[in-house]
């Protein structure tokens, strides 16, 4: 069993970043985030000590990264309709469609695949609806195109959204790696390394920016491709001017493709759940702890240092 520990005073960040959080603190965040010491012999037995970051416990609704990308892109709305695009299951049209319930805020999803207009919504769309979002379905050749100048704006109009404030797919743009950078700054002396789940890379960029000297952050990609490290570097210069940072991809623990799973997947998280008390969610995070799990196993991890796991999310529903 596994308790958090008390959360440490919250660190310094810039003036921008804490106007943005200030503009949604009557949702009452629990920022930073606790840190859980967890004590599992696949880590002690090769010297290593495991932390959890509990960002699953930020808020209730808005979860993980997801809060930490949105607060500043819903400070910059100011007011306006948020639009934004995902899948079908995404997280992220979810947190945004939550947070546009709490805040009073108008949103727009994008969801990709036409087909599924005349379909009954699944479970996570009909939360979308039911907090309020606007569900806009486009084919899925469109939905490639959908940062093309031109095609975002037929998007727009087809939405009846031309004056909204876009949001990318998985919410990451420069305002959102800021907001991740504050995740760095959290962890900032706590860890040698420091390990997250990626789907657009997000929030590896703005982790790995706070984290400063002498540590490491790895991202887990659970989509297929290689194709993280370009949009990473490319984010990170969009938001802070150039790199920064230490940090690397293993792209070996997508298990076939996003949202892909496999039965040794299963088991491992309904494994880590009765040995610690602590919900796995299975898009990302259980891919990220069995990335964990067998880094350790291959002593990729000096004894001695210390692994933290970002854990970005809970099961839904």
């Amino acid at each position: 069993m596994t308790s958090p520990d008390t959360p440490d005073p919250a660190p310094a960040v810039s003036t921008t970043d804490r106007a943005a959080l200030a503009n949604l603190a009557g949702l009452h965040p629990r920022l930073p985030s606790p840190v859980q010491d967890v004590v599992d012999e696949r880590f002690e037995r090769r010297g290593v000590r495991l932390l959890l970051k509990r960002d699953d416990l930020i808020h209730p609704e808005l979860i993980g990264n997801k809060w930490r990308k949105l607060a500043p892109n819903l400070a910059a709305a100011a007011g306006r309709t948020v639009l934004t695009f995902g899948g079908a299951y995404s997280n992220h049209l979810r947190a945004t469609a939550a947070a546009g319930r709490l805040l009073g805020l108008p949103t727009v999803g994008v969801v990709r695949g036409q087909e599924l207009a005349d379909r009954p919504l699944n479970p996570s769309l009909a939360r979308c609806a039911a907090d309020g979002m606007r569900l806009h379905f486009v084919d899925r050749a469109t939905y490639r195109r959908k940062t093309a100048p031109g095609t975002l704006a037929a998007v727009l109009r087809a939405a009846g959204a031309e004056g909204a404030y876009v949001v990318p797919e998985g919410g990451s743009n420069p305002p959102a790696v800021r907001g991740c950078r504050m995740l760095g700054e959290e962890l900032a002396g706590r860890a040698d390394v420091v390990a997250v789940a990626c789907g657009t890379g997000g929030t590896l960029a703005g982790l790995a920016a706070g984290l400063g000297p002498g540590a490491r952050a790895l991202g887990v990609p659970v989509l297929r491709g290689g194709f993280l490290a370009a949009d990473v570097r490319a984010l990170q210069t969009e938001a802070f001017g150039g790199p920064r940072g230490d940090w690397s991809l293993d792209d070996r623990f997508h298990f076939g493709g996003y949202a892909r799973t496999a039965p040794e997947l299963e088991e491992f998280a309904a494994d880590f759940e009765r040995r610690h008390d602590v919900p796995v969610e299975h898009v990302y995070v259980a891919k990220l702890l069995y990335a964990l799990v067998s880094l350790a196993e291959e002593n990729a991890f000096p004894r001695g240092s210390t692994v933290a796991a970002v854990v970005t999310g809970r099961p839904f529903p």
